[in-house]
């Protein structure tokens, strides 16, 4: 992760882009939406973004021979939804793969999906459903840990489907494998960070948190 450039078979590469346009389109609608009704809450966007950018551009060597990096996505998961989190994930992909060669064009849908729709979806999911129950620290902590372990989760059967030797369950498990060992420590590390992002916006913009119904009344559109 990310799916480099040109290593998907095309028929794979237009499917992932199909199944993620429509979540960008929401998304796009969202984001205009949130900067009409909620002017203010535009730097919260710009700092989401950036924090994915950084996050995911870190390459760091697997034990196991890939490369593996923290996705980011949880953050702006829990403060805006799934969609608008696609979006973040799209602008960041397109400027890593034109401006360091990490990732793709034509993988673009397929990382899109993992990073920026079901990594963001999991982690908004398991927010919302355990905030009311535990500290806000463990709920976001859970939710970034699990939103970039279920982004390589997604990779590895994105693999394991365009290339299914000598099954897909038997490629499957060789993908997940491949990334394991290196993501679990990364993903408890970007939970951490993303708490102490979290805590500091909270801290420092309580008013806007509320509006965007991060805490309170929970939400009920990702």
């Amino acid at each position: 992760m990310h799916i480099m450039e040109g290593f998907l078979p095309p028929e794979w590469c237009l499917f992932w882009y199909l199944l993620s346009a429509p979540v960008i389109v929401y998304g796009l609608i969202k984001i205009i939406r949130i900067s009409e009704e909620r002017p203010e809450a535009k730097p919260l966007l710009a700092v989401s973004g950036a924090f994915m950018f950084v996050l995911s551009s870190l390459k760091l060597p697997s034990v196991t021979g890939s490369c593996s990096h923290p996705t980011g996505n949880g953050l702006g998961a829990v403060l805006f939804g799934p969609a608008v989190t696609s979006v973040m994930a799209l602008i960041v992909l397109i400027f890593q793969a034109l401006l360091l060669a990490h990732g793709g064009i034509t993988t673009l849908g397929a990382n899109v999906f993992s990073m920026g729709i079901i990594g963001p979806l999991c982690a908004w999911g398991i927010y919302r459903i355990t905030r009311s129950a535990i500290p806000s620290s463990a709920s976001v902590f859970l939710a970034a840990f699990l939103g970039d372990l279920m982004t390589y989760v997604t990779t590895s059967v994105q693999l394991a489907v365009a290339f299914p030797k000598p099954g897909f369950m038997e490629a499957l498990v060789k993908f997940m494998v491949i990334f394991a060992y290196t993501q679990l420590p990364l993903a408890v590390a970007e939970g951490l960070l993303t708490v102490v992002i979290f805590e500091n916006i909270l801290k420092l913009k309580p008013d806007i948190m509320e509006k965007l119904q991060v805490i309170g009344k929970p939400a009920v559109e990702g």
